[in-house]
This record gives C-alpha cells, structure tokens and sequence, in this order.
C-alpha cells in the first residue's frame, strides 16, 4: 500500500474555515503539507488555522471572497510568501442562493455564479500561472456535486456553475497535461448544514451528532457520511499515488467512491439527406428517444419501517 505523503507541498484550500472545505485542509495538513486557509470570517479562518495547528499541521489564514482575479492572485501570492511555492489547489468556496427559475434574480444568480464557476476560474488561472512557472507540475481538485452532474430542483444557478466546473476540469486537464498539472473535479456528499436542511437526512444528521454512526444504507447505499470521509480523496489526488489521474469526476461519500461518467452519445439514427421536423416525430419516439435520460438527484432509499 504506498504512502501519502505530502511533505514540502503547499496547498491552497478556498472556503475552508468550516465543514468539507476544513476537513480537505486537515487531510492535507495531517499528511504533511503546508495549507493556506480561506474564509471570508477572520475568525472562522484563524480558528481553523488554530485547529491545524493543534493537530500537529502547519496552516495560514487569507481572509478574502473569492471570485475576483485579485482574490486569486491573493492566494496564490500568500502561499508563495509564507511557504515559497504553490503545489495544490482546491476550489472548495461556494454559497447558495435556492429559488425556482421564476422567482431566481439576477441577483441570485449571480451570486453563486461569481463565487463557485469564476472562483474556480479565477484562482485556478493563478495557480496554474505559477505552478508552469515552477515547472514541476502541481494539482488542481475542483469541488463539483451531484447537482452538477444531474441538476437538481431550485438550484439552476447552483447546478450550472458545478456543471460547468466538470467541464473546465475536463477542459484543463488537456491544456495543462504537458506541465504535468492534473485537474479533476470530485463530487462530495456529506452531512452538512446544507444537506442538513434536506428532511430525510435531518434526523440522521442530528442522531450522528450526538454520536451514533450514520447506518450502512446510507454510508454504502446511499454514499452519505461525514466530511471527513470526503477528505480521504483530496491528499490523495495531491500525492504522487494520482499523478496518471487527470481529467475525471470522482465521487466520494461515507463508504463509496465512484467513477462518474462523461456525457456522450447513447443512441444514434441517420436519414439519408438529412432530417426533416415530420421525419424526427416519426423517428424520435423508437430510436434515439426511446428510453430518455432521467434528470435530477435520485431520492435517497430509506428501509421500510
């Protein structure tokens, strides 16, 4: 079994004062690398730096919102000056703003869209800038969802900006190959104060809190733990161990990892010449739209009572 290990690499974790982003840090930090901690809360930030710290890792706060091109030359920027380099990224920052597409603002929309797709944009174009400067390859994990992957009710400006981070993951880890820079994107699922507020969950949720385990149906079922269990993917994604592994979107939640696919053609039909709206209606029905693609997040499965 190899071992991760990260010592000398420098990470840059964005939104990382609190739940999956923290946990990512401490996985990092606990296999030797050195972290730069991110929050838009200076004591949220310093308190999971202090928590680092206290675990026996090596951590640093920039107090910043991501989005902006100057937030992601901040971070890359601290990271060089406390610890001379920069050797992984995860894109972790994101905020939700749930409305359904009528009730959705520009606002809204926007929101989102600049902290989780341009914050994955922004900070990553900064760190690869610096690690092709370095020449010596680096990592970048941006965080997607399942949302992203299947879209999910109430979440359109949510589920487009994780959909496109699955792209740009793509995108990236061909324009960066040569630099020996992997990207991928992992989808998480985990108890957090967002799944929190999902009904099913809640009780669960509340019931691990107090210190019962999460039931085998969920964490292998259902692919449903803690934070922590999520975080085993990132350091390990930043070690040597993944260095062949670029351009993916890996899952992973309470028990399982998973594989996700990439969208791609399923079914095909051709017309000689071409097609016509009357020869579609004929054909669509038996042939390419015979069994369509389901859509959204499927719901968890519970035991009958």
């Amino acid at each position: 079994m190899p071992s991760i290990d990260l010592t000398g690499k420098v990470a840059v974790v964005t939104g990382s004062g609190r739940g999956l982003g923290l946990a990512y840090a401490h996985a990092l930090a606990a296999h030797g690398a050195s972290v730069v901690v991110n929050d838009v809360d200076e004591a949220v930030a310093e308190a999971a730096v202090k928590s680092i710290a206290e675990a026996g890792g090596t951590a640093v706060a920039e107090v910043v919102p991501v989005g902006t091109t100057e937030a992601a030359e901040r971070l890359v920027d601290r990271a060089v000056e406390e610890f001379g380099r920069l050797d992984v990224l995860v894109t972790n920052a994101g905020i939700l703003r749930d409305k359904v597409l009528w009730k959705m603002t520009d606002e809204d929309f926007d929101a989102v869209v600049t902290t989780h797709l341009k914050g994955t944009f922004t900070c990553a174009r900064a760190a690869a800038v610096r690690m092709r400067e370095q020449g010596e390859g680096g990592t970048l994990i941006l965080v997607g969802s399942p949302a992203g992957q299947r879209g999910n009710f109430g979440q359109t400006n949510y589920a487009a900006a994780k959909a496109g981070i699955a792209a740009m993951a793509r995108t990236w880890s061909m324009e960066l190959g040569r630099a020996n820079i992997t990207v991928n994107a992992i989808v998480p699922v985990a108890a957090t104060a967002m799944t929190e507020t999902i009904p099913a969950f809640a009780p669960y949720i509340e019931a691990m809190r107090n210190g019962e385990p999460l039931p085998a149906f969920l964490r292998k079922g259902e692919g449903f733990g803690t934070p922590e269990d999520c975080a085993a993917l990132v350091p390990f994604l930043a070690s040597e161990a993944a260095r062949s592994i670029t351009g993916q979107a890996i899952g992973i939640g309470g028990d399982k990892v998973a594989l996700w696919s990439h969208p791609q053609e399923i079914r095909t039909a051709y017309a000689d010449g071409g097609w016509t709206p009357e020869t579609l209606a004929d054909a669509f029905p038996t042939s390419v739209g015979a069994e369509p693609q389901s859509v959204g997040i499927p719901a968890p499965k519970f035991p009958e009572a």
